[in-house]
């Protein structure tokens, strides 16, 4: 095991929900299934309002570049496409959906043995993405054209209170397995390494045990962010991936541990990617869980469920430390919402940001060896060209700098707003 340098160690508050095994949220009345749920093109819908759906119909067909199938994940009728809001506070386009709760259902056909090519097909004809938070289109990623030769599978779940890959790894290992190879022989990789933080004992156990030929699993350290592409590869091959490329380039594919459970649901049960199990905790959730949810459902059934405190201090959809802070529970979820947290006063700070006091805390933190002081002044300043000498564009936006900022500065802020403008104006 390579280790990376910089990082933090921020609580886990992982109790909250480690020890709650998966189960299923009962289906909502209407579903808003959003059609950018992807990295690329928002998907094109190939339903009308009036039209019966079946669960696991396809309603949206992937654009052209990259882009990504999606499917109905109720039975019901369509009421049409409609403007709803996210939880970028953004109203985007939707698929609404009223429940007739039948449940009938349609699964894509299964095959005895399958080609390289007909599950690079299948995984993108299920419209699977980066379910890990990323949203990239799987079968783009795993195209490789037999440039890599090691598969990274992704459960460090470095970030606090997630605990949704950690139970499918308790509790579906035998299908998750199956998924590592699938993913192997579609990507073309010769072996696999599964990264799994240490604090996840119980996980690291039961998938050590259904390890087979070629492929492996790596203890790694508990340190955030751990499960970043960059210091994932790392720390499980050694392997660097040069500044501004991909991991193909280190001879990697990575996958996220829920993505390769979606693989396997493809490709073994004929099951489009239309839910996910995700985790529910904070100090605001009476009873914190891991459910599986289907796509489009509002945030408030979901809160509703497990008894959450709707007056909470802070929600957040995803991890504290690069998710969102929700301000509508009428926003719904998508193939990649991870969490929804609850958090209470004790768990969030208000934050009243100071000069800067030169201490270099941001710096030393930072994985990505940047400075990002320096990029907020040149932010300040408009100076993008000497943002991006810096280092702004190989951000991950992972927050350490701001976590450890005693100045309470919003540096992560800056830095994604100088690499969001360095892009948007190809400085």
């Amino acid at each position: 095991m390579a280790i990376f340098g910089s990082g933090v160690h921020p609580k886990d508050c992982k109790s909250l929900s480690s020890g709650v095994p998966i189960g299923r949220m009962a289906d909502p009345q209407k579903v808003w299934v959003p059609l950018s749920q992807h990295i690329g093109k928002p998907a094109i819908p190939v339903v009308s309002a009036g039209e019966r759906v079946l669960r696991g119909q396809l309603i949206a067909k992937k654009a052209e570049g990259i882009s990504a199938n999606i499917y109905s994940p109720i039975a019901g009728t369509v009421q049409g496409v409609v403007g709803h809001i996210t939880a970028s506070g953004k109203k985007r386009d939707h698929i609404l959906i009223e429940n007739d709760f039948t449940d009938e259902g349609i699964d894509l056909p299964v095959r005895e043995e399958w080609t390289q090519e007909q599950l690079l097909a299948r995984i993108e004809e299920a419209g699977i993405v980066g379910m890990g938070g990323a949203g990239f289109p799987t079968a783009i990623k795993f195209d490789v054209k037999g440039k890599a030769d090691v598969l990274v599978v992704n459960g460090a779940e470095c970030e606090p209170y997630i605990t949704c890959d950690d139970r499918i790894m308790i509790e579906y290992g035998s299908e998750l397995m199956q998924g590592v190879r699938y993913c192997m022989q579609a990507c073309g990789a010769k072996y696999a390494v599964i990264g799994i933080e240490k604090n996840k004992p119980e996980a690291i156990s039961a998938i050590t045990a259904l390890a087979g030929k070629g492929i492996r699993v790596c203890r790694l350290r508990t340190r955030y962010p751990q499960g970043a592409e960059k210091q994932l590869v790392y720390g499980c091959t050694g392997r660097v991936i040069p500044e501004g490329k991909l991991p193909v380039e280190a001879g990697v594919v990575v996958a996220n541990v829920h993505t390769v459970l979606s693989v396997y649901r493809a490709v073994a049960l004929g099951k489009p990617c239309y839910e996910r199990v995700m985790t529910v905790s904070g100090k605001g959730v009476r009873e914190p869980a891991n459910l599986w949810v289907k796509n489009g459902t509002p945030l408030r059934e979901i809160a509703k469920l497990c008894g959450a405190d709707e007056g909470s201090a802070r929600i957040v959809c995803g991890g504290p430390m690069m998710g969102e802070a929700v301000f509508s529970l009428k926003v719904c979820t998508a193939k990649t919402t991870s969490s929804l947290l609850f958090l209470d006063a004790t768990e969030c700070e208000e934050k009243s940001a100071s000069a800067c006091i030169g201490c270099g805390k941001c710096v030393q933190a930072c994985p990505m060896g940047l400075s990002p002081t320096f990029i907020e002044e040149a932010l300040f300043r408009k100076d993008y060209a000497e943002a991006k000498r810096y280092g702004a564009s190989a951000c991950i936006g992972c927050g350490c700098c701001s976590y450890v900022c005693p100045a309470k500065r919003f540096l992560t802020q800056s830095v994604r707003l100088a690499k969001k403008i360095i892009a948007e104006r190809k400085v």
